[in-house]
């Protein structure tokens, strides 16, 4: 950031205080600014945040790549939690910058917003956080080594805290060209972990080399190595780009068209790739992205997709007579039920709007896609005649189906709190009627709930026992989905209403009665199963609820070790054996097999009580790795369900 373009900052300590003067306004440069507000470069100091320092290093390579010069980057996780990102791309410049009067490498490593995606000679398209990445990542990590080959020399300067420990040297000689950053996160910005997590960074990873055909992708971890010491290690490359990502996608769901439809061009200028499937079950899956950012509130991309699918689809069914025997209205809806579908554009000043800035606004994009995909599909319908019946023979099902669930929706509706029919029966509800200092338990079987209404704090906490395993939303239609009980019981006691004559599915959120939705089940396999049933209806038709922060997991203890008057909970092996220890000999163990073996008073204390309670919030960090991990955990296919649960069974959680 320039002088002129200082931004300045009130010190909120200050303000409160009775000393406001001049000295109460700071003027901060770039690097003092990101430090200061963090969250406004990489959006939290969490976990995501975390994770979006590597995205945001991983996305200068690919820039490179996107402009024809790199087909290669490593990832590596250090012992210490380091991350390196290497790649054999041009080269950061490192001759003098005429304005700055030092190396290019410096400014683009320490000026907020320099770099060369300004440059629209240098790059037609960028991902990344609109040009910062590199340099926020500076000034994020305790130290820094970049590297540079270029010229046939190792270029090398070290950071810390975003400020240069030396000028631009060069350490020995190279022949080839290419960037490699090294960076370690300061403990200080980043409290709650400083942690990488494989798998994390592997989904992006992979999404990365599905969405840039032709680039190999590693990402080796240091920290864990098998038995003949060789560290953890996965190659993402995809020759086929998005039709691979399609049947990655939909690898746990059968099929009813023969292949993958597919198509990659330039419509207006603007490259556009899309590929689809349409599969046996019932949800709608569509992951949209520009350049290569997944915009998960869609944007006018999506909606040109949208427009061109069901137009052309509904003139060819019109056409063939498919539709002959229908007695009412066909919904756009209908069209995207069992559609599996990816839509990547890449634009050259993309307009990001929506509450999360993943929305894309370019008006000039929506014609382009829709061209593309009415093409796209006409061309697939008229030379594959079996498999377009196939499909218009699901849309008519679709609606058949939607037309029964709305009869269903509505049922919902009427017992809704807010339309003035009563709460679910079992619905122990709170005294407070302000939705931000409210709670809602969801909690496993009447014996459970019956301990939680007694602990509760009845001011703010509302308990809503369940019975039994509620339905598996990823394998019944959507008017089934209604009729449940125990599913009808969420809608009313919750207070949202869904479906609208767009989408059927739309949740609205202005009625929600709780801020916090907590699911409380027994720390056994039954609990987790029924904790992952209701999930998957979250994720299927609640997801605005999710994404919103309100729902959460309750995280009850595992053990109660006891030793005369002295008593302490443990939540996992670990900590119950550092108890033993500490309490030494004659100490009692109990291990609690459910909820309902405690008594209110430790429920409260180890579960409900705010203050000392430990809750996990459920969010989606990666959409499409989620929708693949909710149909593998939730459909037909047993191996892939055994194999994942085996691998993942010593973590005890599953992040989605």
């Amino acid at each position: 950031m320039s002088n002129e373009e200082q931004k300045q900052n009130l010190n909120e300590e200050q303000i409160s205080g009775s000393q406001y003067s001049a000295d109460s306004i700071q003027a901060l440069e770039g690097i003092e600014h990101v430090r200061m507000r963090p969250s406004m470069y990489i959006g939290d100091v969490g976990p995501r945040g975390l994770h979006h320092l590597v995205y945001e290093v991983v996305d200068n390579s690919i820039d490179e790549a996107l402009a024809g010069y790199c087909d290669r980057i490593d990832v590596v996780i250090y012992e210490d939690n380091s991350v390196s990102v290497e790649d054999n791309g041009r080269g950061i410049p490192v001759d003098i910058h005429k304005k700055e009067g030092v190396s290019a490498l410096e400014v683009v490593m320490t000026k907020i917003g320099a770099g060369g995606k300004f440059d629209k000679g240098s790059y037609k398209v960028s991902g990344g956080l609109h040009g910062v990445g590199v340099s926020v990542v500076n000034a994020l990590s305790d130290h820094l080594l970049a590297k540079v080959y270029r010229e046939g020399k190792i270029w090398q300067q070290e950071y810390s805290r975003g400020k240069p420990l030396y000028p631009v040297k060069t350490v020995g000689k190279i022949d080839r060209t290419g960037t490699f950053v090294k960076f370690h996160p300061d403990k200080e910005i980043f409290q709650q972990t400083i942690e990488f997590d494989f798998d994390t960074l592997a989904a992006r990873l992979r999404e990365l080399a599905f969405l840039n055909r032709g680039i190999h992708i590693s990402l080796t971890d240091l920290r864990e190595k098998d038995e003949e010491g060789n560290p953890r290690r996965e190659e993402f490359y995809s020759e086929e780009g998005l039709k691979e990502f399609v049947r990655f996608l939909d690898a746990h769901r059968e099929p009813i068209i023969s292949k993958v439809i597919h198509m990659e061009g330039e419509k207006n200028g603007i490259p556009v790739e899309v590929a689809m499937i349409y599969n046996n079950s019932f949800a709608e899956n569509i992951h949209s992205y520009v350049n290569n950012i997944n915009t998960h509130e869609g944007g006018t991309h999506l909606t040109g997709f949208r427009r061109g699918l069901t137009t052309t689809l509904k003139k060819y069914a019109e056409k063939t007579g498919l539709l002959d025997k229908l007695k009412f209205e066909i919904s756009s809806d209908d069209f995207r039920e069992g559609l599996t579908a990816v839509v990547s554009v890449k634009v050259a000043e993309p307009q990001f709007e929506g509450q999360t800035k993943t929305k894309l606004g370019n008006r000039e994009v929506m014609a382009p896609v829709s061209q593309a995909v009415s093409e796209m599909l006409e061309n697939f319908l008229e030379e594959n005649p079996k498999d377009a019946k196939r499909i218009v023979d699901k849309v008519v099902l679709a609606a058949q189906a939607r037309h029964a669930a709305r009869k269903a929706r509505e049922m919902v509706q009427r017992k809704t709190v807010m339309s003035g029919a009563g709460l679910p029966g079992k619905l122990a509800d709170c005294s407070e009627t302000d939705a931000e200092r409210c709670e809602l338990f969801l909690v496993e079987g009447d014996s459970a709930g019956g301990t939680a209404k007694q602990g509760r704090d009845r001011n703010f906490q509302a308990i809503l026992p369940l019975r039994g395993k509620i339905l598996n939303v990823e394998k019944a239609l959507q008017h089934r989905v209604f009729e449940n009980e125990e599913i009808r019981n969420i809608f009313t006691a919750l207070g949202v209403s869904i479906g609208t004559e767009e989408d059927s599915k739309a949740l609205n959120l202005e009625k929600l009665r709780y801020n916090k939705v907590i699911i409380m089940t027994d720390a056994d396999v039954d609990g987790s199963h029924i904790s992952t049933l209701i999930l998957t209806f979250f994720f299927r038709y609640m997801r605005e609820l999710i994404e919103g922060g309100h729902v959460y997991l309750a995280q009850p203890p595992l053990y109660l070790v006891k030793k005369g008057n002295k008593k302490a909970y443990a939540w996992n092996d670990e900590q119950r054996d550092k108890l033993l220890e500490e309490f030494g000999q004659g100490a009692h163990v109990q291990r609690y097999k459910g909820l309902g073996e405690m008594n209110a008073e430790q429920l409260w204390e180890t579960t409900m009580n705010p203050d000392t309670r430990v809750l996990k919030q459920v969010t989606i960090e990666n959409a499409a790795e989620a929708d693949r991990i909710f149909s593998m955990l939730m459909g037909d296919e047993v191996p892939p369900r055994r194999e994942f649960i085996e691998k993942n069974a010593i973590y005890a959680n599953i992040d989605i």
